[in-house]
C-alpha cells in the first residue's frame, strides 16, 4: 500500500493505493449540530487526509458495551474485536473504494445495520477492495444512530416543521452527495445502487417509499431487512414517542430541550441504559417516525406504491426471526418482481448457523480477515455473490459470467436462489418448512 493524491473539482484528497484499487477514508459529506438536520459539504480547503477510518456516531456501546451479554460479545468478536473506534458527533463521513484509474464506474452506496441505535462503517466486513477489482465503486456511509439519530421533540417540530429522523435524513443527504460528487472519484452519478443490511436495509426501503427520491438512485439491495414488518414494528408519529423522550431527558437531568442539546454524551447514554430497564419500548421509540417529510404517511399505506426499481433481497437461515424475515421479504419480492437469495451456509467455527449478518463478509469478499475457518466452498460462494452483485449494478440483471441462473421471484412461482454447501441454484428454500411449522404451532414470532 502507498499514498495517492487525487485532485478533484471539490478539493484534494490523499488516500491509500493498492495493486488493484484505491481507498479514500472518512471523507466528510455533511456537518450537523446535535438535533439539527445536516448541511452538505460542497467543497474542501487544503488537502483532506483520507488515509484513516473516521469517527463513528456516539452510541450506547461506546459507554456500555455489555460484553457479558452473549449476543453482544458474539457480534463484538465477529466484527469489532481488535478495532479501535473513534466516536464524535462530527461523524458524517464516507469510505470510498474505487478501481485504479476509475472512470464512469457503477456505484454501490452501503448503509450499515445496528438496530438504528449502533453501527459503523469502520467495522471489519466493510471493505470495497474486492468489488473494486470487478470495476465497482463502493461507498460505506456513517449516519447518526440512537438518541442522536432519532430523538423527537416539540422544539424540533417548531424550528423545522418536521421531526426526528436525523439518521434517515443523513442517509438521504449521503445519497445526494454521492450523486453530486462521485464522478470526481470515477463513478457514474446516474448508476447508483443503494445497499444495506438489517436497519440499513429497512432505511433503504423507507427511502424507496418516497417518490420525491425518483432518479436519485437506480436500484436497491436489501439484506435481512426488506419487506413489510408487523404493525407493532412500523414507524409511528413523532408525538407518540414524546413520553419516552421526556422520560429519557429527565433521567439525564435535563428539564429543557436546550439542556438536552448540550448534555454530556455519557450522561445521556447512562440514562438510556437506565430507561431500557424501566421500559420495554426503547426499540420502537429509537427508530424512524412518520414525519410527513421523509415518511409522508403510514408505511403500510406507502408500501403499496414503492419506487419502480430493480430490487435484490436476501436472508439467512438463522436470521433474526428467520422464517418471518424471509416471508415478509418474499411478499415484497413477489409484488415487485425482485431477485431473492436465501443464504443457507452455516458459518464454520461454532453452532450459530448462518446468523443475522453472516452473509456480509461473503458479499464484500472479506472472509480472510475473520477468525472463522472458512472453507473452499465459502470462498466460491463469496465470489459468486460479488459477481452477481457486480452484474446487477452494471446491467440491472445479476446473471452473467457463467453463474447459475437467477430468476426474479414473482407471484406465480415461489423459488429463490439458494446458496448452500452443496450448490447454488433456484429452488424452494428450506425456511418454508420452518415457517409452516411456526404457523401451525401458533408461534408468536410468526
Amino acid at each position: 500500500m502507498k499514498k495517492i493524491t487525487l485532485k478533484t473539482t471539490i478539493g484534494t484528497f490523499t488516500g491509500n493505493e493498492y495493486e488493484d484499487a484505491c481507498e479514500f477514508l472518512a471523507v466528510p459529506y455533511a456537518k450537523a449540530r446535535r438535533f439539527e438536520y445536516c448541511e452538505l459539504i460542497d467543497s474542501y480547503e487544503g488537502t483532506i487526509d483520507a488515509t484513516k477510518m473516521g469517527n463513528s456516531c456516539p452510541q450506547f456501546r461506546q459507554f456500555h458495551p455489555h460484553l457479558d451479554v452473549p449476543e453482544r460479545l458474539f457480534y463484538y468478536k465477529e466484527f469489532r474485536d481488535g478495532i479501535k473506534f473513534g466516536y464524535d458527533e462530527d461523524c458524517l463521513n464516507l469510505n470510498i473504494y474505487t478501481p485504479k484509474d476509475a472512470s464512469n464506474c457503477p456505484v454501490v452506496l452501503y448503509f450499515h445495520g445496528g438496530g438504528f441505535n449502533s453501527g459503523s462503517n469502520a467495522e471489519d466486513p466493510f471493505k470495497g477492495l474486492e468489488l473494486a477489482k470487478r470495476g465497482i465503486i463502493t461507498v460505506f456511509a456513517n449516519y447518526r444512530v440512537g438518541v442522536l439519530g432519532y430523538f423527537c421533540h416539540e422544539e424540533v417540530e417548531k424550528k423545522y416543521h418536521r421531526n426526528g429522523n436525523f439518521g434517515l435524513d443523513d442517509q438521504l443527504q449521503a445519497i445526494r452527495w454521492v450523486r453530486s460528487h462521485i464522478a470526481d472519484f470515477g463513478g457514474d452519478r446516474n448508476n447508483i445502487t443503494l445497499m444495506g443490511q438489517s436497519a440499513g436495509a429497512i432505511s433503504i426501503q423507507y427511502l424507496c417509499l418516497d417518490h420525491d427520491n425518483e432518479g436519485l438512485f437506480q436500484r436497491a439491495v436489501m439484506m435481512s431487512g426488506g419487506g413489510m414488518f408487523p404493525k407493532v414494528a412500523l414507524p409511528r408519529k413523532p408525538q407518540e414517542t414524546y413520553d419516552y423522550w421526556k422520560q429519557l431527558m429527565e433521567l439525564s437531568g435535563c428539564a429543557t430541550f436546550e439542556e438536552f442539546q448540550k448534555a454530556d454524551l455519557k450522561t445521556i447514554h447512562d440514562a438510556y441504559d437506565e430507561i431500557k430497564k424501566l421500559r420495554k419500548d426503547s426499540l420502537y421509540n429509537m427508530m424512524p417516525v412518520v414525519d410527513g417529510y421523509l415518511l409522508k404517511d403510514d408505511v403500510d399505506k406507502l408500501f403499496k406504491d414503492p419506487l419502480r426499481l430493480n430490487y435484490m433481497i436476501g436472508y439467512t437461515n438463522n436470521d433474526m426471526y428467520a422464517p418471518l424475515m424471509a416471508y415478509i421479504g418474499n411478499r415484497f419480492a413477489r409484488q415487485n418482481g425482485a431477485y431473492v437469495y436465501f443464504f443457507d451456509i452455516d458459518a464454520p467455527g461454532d453452532d450459530n448457523g448462518a446468523f443475522h449478518s453472516s452473509d456480509l463478509r461473503y458479499m464484500f469478499g472479506t472472509l480472510g480477515s475473520s477468525w472463522r475457518p472458512y472453507r473452499e466452498r465459502d470462498y466460491e460462494v463469496s465470489g459468486q455473490l460479488m459477481d452477481y452483485l457486480s452484474d446487477f449494478v452494471r446491467y440491472n440483471d445479476p446473471n452473467g459470467n457463467g453463474l447459475p441462473e437467477w430468476k426474479k421471484t414473482d407471484r406465480k412461482e415461489h423459488r429463490v436462489l439458494c446458496f448452500d454447501l452443496k450448490d447454488t441454484k433456484m429452488k424452494r428454500p428450506s425456511y418454508l418448512k420452518l415457517l409452516k411449522n411456526m404457523l401451525t404451532k401458533g408461534d408468536p414470532k410468526a
